[in-house]
């Protein structure tokens, strides 16, 4: 009787597994097209058009002052008045010209985005978006996220330093947090700071909301201080700066992860991969570097894990490298598509439609 028990469980257990197995989701739809060009995004997009709804927000890269492989303006410009669409960004950590809306905006215009309006998300604010993952227990967007219905990640699939390579996981979460969003993903501390350099002018002072600086000698207490990057942004003479290397490479890659995913299940998003230009760092570089291998296509999906996923293998097998990133700039980011599929942000199983035949 004990051994006919052992076989009904044995049975019982298989049968459910051979369940979960007919329960596998069907492979994502990625739909490829080799023709880089306004016709080219415009082709991919139809095929996912049907999920782009109402009021429409592009997110995009404007390209840092000095970088020349930034997407060019005329590549989403149809699709941008196709849809009477506002293209979308956030201002940086860093301090320079896409700190500040005012000078991010000039910028835009400047390398050709003066087709269409355009909404610095942050510039008024942020949005705390409370969620329950392993890192976060909230996420930090710009404040007019909300103004739009449907967010199109139209994103330059390329080399990072950090993260390996930046694609729509990384458009989507870094391009849509704001500066504190920004800090909480960089950072596992304060901002570091040079008492040397401080001037004592009192403008972090005055302007830190956490009331955690002092000066003479200047001074952040870890206690008070909120990681929210104000004081990063303000010092007329630089004092205070990104702790860059505070945060764990593994951990790093997974706060992006996180980030994407709660943005994407609060917001309705589309993905726009475009493999051109494919360089070993991000359009955030001010030095631009020349691409280190041909250009290859234009891909779209509703699924980001599938179209990640995609673009990493189309890049591989065009570089003839199990991972090309790792190859040419020492950092692979290849854990950005695993752990995204282990928290359910996406299918990493994925079906290529080429539009081209």
């Amino acid at each position: 009787m004990k051994n006919l028990t052992i076989v009904v469980m044995i049975i019982c257990v298989l049968f459910f597994l051979l369940l979960i197995g007919v329960e596998k989701p069907e492979p994502a739809e990625v739909f490829f097209t080799s023709d880089i060009s306004p016709e080219g995004v415009l082709k991919v997009f139809e095929k996912i058009s049907a999920e782009v709804t109402g009021k429409v927000a592009i997110k995009v890269h404007f390209g840092e002052e000095g970088n020349e492989t930034y997407l060019k303006p005329e590549l989403v410009k149809d699709l941008v008045l196709k849809l009477d669409a506002t293209l979308v960004e956030t201002n940086v950590l860093y301090v320079g010209k896409r700190r500040y809306t005012d000078s991010h905006i000039k910028l835009a215009i400047d390398h050709g985005f003066d087709f269409a309006p355009i909404d610095i998300l942050d510039s008024e604010g942020e949005k705390v978006i409370p969620v329950n993952l392993n890192h976060y227990h909230e996420i930090k967007v710009g404040s007019h996220m909300d103004d739009y219905d449907s967010f199109i990640i139209f994103s330059h699939f390329k080399g990072h330093g950090l993260s390996g390579f930046g694609g729509a996981i990384k458009n989507t979460s870094m391009g849509l947090a704001s500066i504190a969003g920004k800090m909480a993903l960089h950072a596992s501390t304060i901002p570091v700071y040079n008492p040397d350099a401080c001037i004592l002018c009192g403008i972090c002072v005055d302007q830190c909301p956490g009331n955690a600086i002092s000066l003479n000698p200047l001074v952040i207490d870890p206690d008070k201080c909120i990681g929210c990057g104000t004081c990063i942004g303000i010092c007329p003479v630089r004092a205070f700066g990104v702790p860059w290397n505070s945060t764990s490479r593994s951990v790093f890659l997974e706060r992006l992860v996180e980030y994407a995913k709660g943005v994407s299940d609060n917001y309705n998003t589309v993905y726009i991969n475009v493999l051109a230009n494919i360089t070993t760092h991000c359009d955030c570089s001010s030095r631009s570097r020349p691409p280190f291998m041909e250009d290859i296509c234009i891909l779209a999906s509703t699924d980001i894990v599938a179209i990640e996923k995609a673009s990493h293998d189309l890049v591989d097998k065009h570089y003839k490298s199990d991972d090309t990133f790792l190859q040419v700039n020492s950092v692979s980011g290849k854990n950005q598509i695993e752990y995204a599929s282990k928290i359910n942000l996406g299918n990493k199983s994925y079906r290529l439609i080429d539009l081209d035949e």
